[in-house]
């Protein structure tokens, strides 16, 4: 693909992560990581606490593109076949018929993931690794642009449970929605008193700016942006350093680098650029890494984060020229 046609894939994202941002106040970092992942043929997981548009936002990408859309509002009882089908008995000829459930989608939203027993979010794994679903022994193919985005309340709030290590693996990246800063929050009020309800999508204001095939073609896009040796380089001894990091009882793996790499290149064509330089792998390494490392016990205790070891192994690696 020629360097004018990633510019104008570019360019189009871009436009996309405006128009959302008029309805998601204040979260714009949220939302181009959002973008990312859709650009890469990935899996968000969006983190944040009640009430800060984790689900808005999702239903606002769904709306910018012309795609089928599906939401599945994960609960303690929810069962595996409550996603991905069922096969009835059709009492006029007495064989099963299969019914899909709400993961055969083009963008599915999982709203509050870890509020469901493990063996529910299991039923996700196929589908997300795999792209098809298996039930009773038949595999269903789901659709090529197949993307899930779920949303999840902190772990260390009451009633949910944390997402199995393997699950976490299959997330592109893992987004944190932070509060809004003031303007963005005085802004919601004045939404709202303009007539905006984020309980009516007639009120968002969103008309679809992409089709499937242009998605799938802005995906051709990112797979066309070059990545220097150098680069290479620089992603594998970004992953390398967090096993050498003595605060981490879980690294990185060879799998966490090609979702580095894939991401860099999304936040590359983002950028309407058709190569990728070392702050888009900068600015990736955290949303790819968070959840993918795990601190020791002390490190716990001394109140560190992932996200600040991750920071400081970004100062301690070499940046390339």
């Amino acid at each position: 693909m020629e360097s004018q046609d990633i510019e104008r894939a570019g360019e189009l994202a871009g436009r996309i992560v405006e128009k959302l941002s008029t309805v998601v106040l204040g979260q714009e970092p949220v939302l181009r990581q959002m973008m990312v992942t859709l650009l890469a043929g990935g899996h968000g997981l969006v983190e944040g606490v009640p009430g800060t548009a984790k689900t808005l936002a999702v239903r606002s990408l769904a709306l910018a593109l012309d795609v089928r859309f599906g939401r599945i509002q994960f609960t303690p009882d929810l069962m595996p076949t409550d996603i991905t089908g069922v096969n009835l008995l059709d009492q006029r000829d007495q064989s099963f018929v299969f019914h899909e459930g709400p993961i055969f989608a083009d963008l599915l939203l999982a709203d509050e993931i870890n509020r469901a027993p493990a063996k529910t979010q299991a039923a996700l794994l196929e589908a997300m690794q795999e792209r098809q679903v298996t039930v009773d022994g038949v595999s269903r193919p789901l659709p090529p642009v197949f993307t899930v985005f779920a949303t999840q309340n902190p772990v260390e709030h009451e009633g949910t449970y944390p997402l199995p290590e393997a699950q976490l693996d299959r997330f592109l990246l893992k987004a944190v929605v932070d509060y809004p800063p003031a303007t963005a929050e005085r802004g919601i009020l004045d939404r709202y008193a303009d007539g905006f309800h984020a309980d009516r999508i007639d009120t968002y204001g969103i008309e679809p700016m992409a089709t499937v095939g242009e998605l799938s073609r802005l995906r051709q896009a990112v797979e066309d942006v070059h990545v220097e040796p150098a680069m290479r380089d620089y992603i594998v001894a970004l992953i390398r350093a967090t096993r050498d990091d003595p605060s981490l009882t879980l690294a990185a793996s060879p799998r966490a680098g090609v979702a580095l790499f894939s991401a860099s290149r999304a936040h590359a064509l983002l950028e309407a650029r058709d190569f990728v330089v070392p702050d888009d792998v900068k600015e990736l390494t955290v949303p790819v890494l968070r959840h993918r490392v795990r601190l020791t016990p002390e490190a716990e205790v001394e109140g560190e984060t992932p996200d600040q070891r991750l920071e400081h192994l970004l100062t301690q690696v070499k940046v390339p020229t």
